[in-house]
C-alpha cells in the first residue's frame, strides 16, 4: 500500500477509536468514520462522518466533531508519529442515506410494475467435433486429436480448440 493510503487508513482507525471511546458529548449521536482524504503534503485532512438519525441529531454531531477539533488533533498527534499534525476538518458523508433513498425507489418501482413474462428460450443444440475427411478413405472420419470446446468471454460464444496429449493448442 501507498503510505499515502495507509496514513488516511491509520488517521481514520485513531479517530474513530477517538469519537467512540474518548469522547463523552452527550451531542454526539451514533457516529461512523467513514474515510479520510489527506492533502499530497499531510497538512490538511477531511474526515467524512455519517450519522443515524434526524437531521437534528446531525447538526447536533457536527457541533460536538466541531468542538472537539483541537482535542482530537492532539492525540492524533500523540498516536500518529508525524512531523506536522494534520489540521482536521470534519464533513458528513451522505451517500449511504443517498443509497437508502434509491433502494427506496427502485422498490416503489417494482410495486408498481408488473411482473415480467417470462420468455421461451430455444432448445441449445449438441455440439461435436468437427468430422475431417482422410485422403483415400471411403468416408469422414473422427480425426486424431480430441476435440473440446472451451467457452470465450466475447457473449458466452464457444471456439473449438484441439486437445493433443492434454494439451489444448
Amino acid at each position: 500500500m501507498l503510505r499515502h493510503v495507509k496514513l488516511a487508513e491509520a488517521i481514520k482507525k485513531e479517530v474513530s477509536i477517538i469519537v467512540h471511546d474518548e469522547l463523552n458529548d452527550p451531542r454526539l449521536g451514533f457516529v461512523t468514520i467513514t474515510h479520510v482524504e489527506l492533502t499530497d503534503n499531510y497538512r490538511y485532512a477531511k474526515i467524512f462522518f455519517s450519522v443515524l438519525g434526524q437531521e437534528e441529531e446531525h447538526k447536533k454531531t457536527k457541533a460536538a466533531l466541531d468542538s472537539a477539533l483541537g482535542f482530537i488533533r492532539m492525540l492524533i498527534a500523540k498516536r500518529i508519529r508525524l512531523r506536522f499534525a494534520p489540521e482536521l476538518a470534519f464533513k458528513e458523508d451522505s451517500s449511504g442515506e443517498y443509497g437508502m433513498k434509491i433502494e427506496r425507489i427502485l422498490e416503489e418501482i417494482n410495486e408498481l410494475s408488473p411482473p415480467p413474462i417470462p420468455l421461451k428460450r430455444k432448445s441449445k443444440e449438441k455440439m461435436e467435433p468437427a468430422r475431417t475427411k482422410v485422403r483415400g478413405s471411403q468416408g469422414p472420419q473422427k480425426p486424431d486429436t480430441k476435440a473440446a470446446f472451451i467457452p470465450t468471454l466475447k457473449g458466452g460464444v464457444c471456439k473449438r480448440r484441439s486437445i493433443k496429449k492434454g494439451k489444448i493448442r
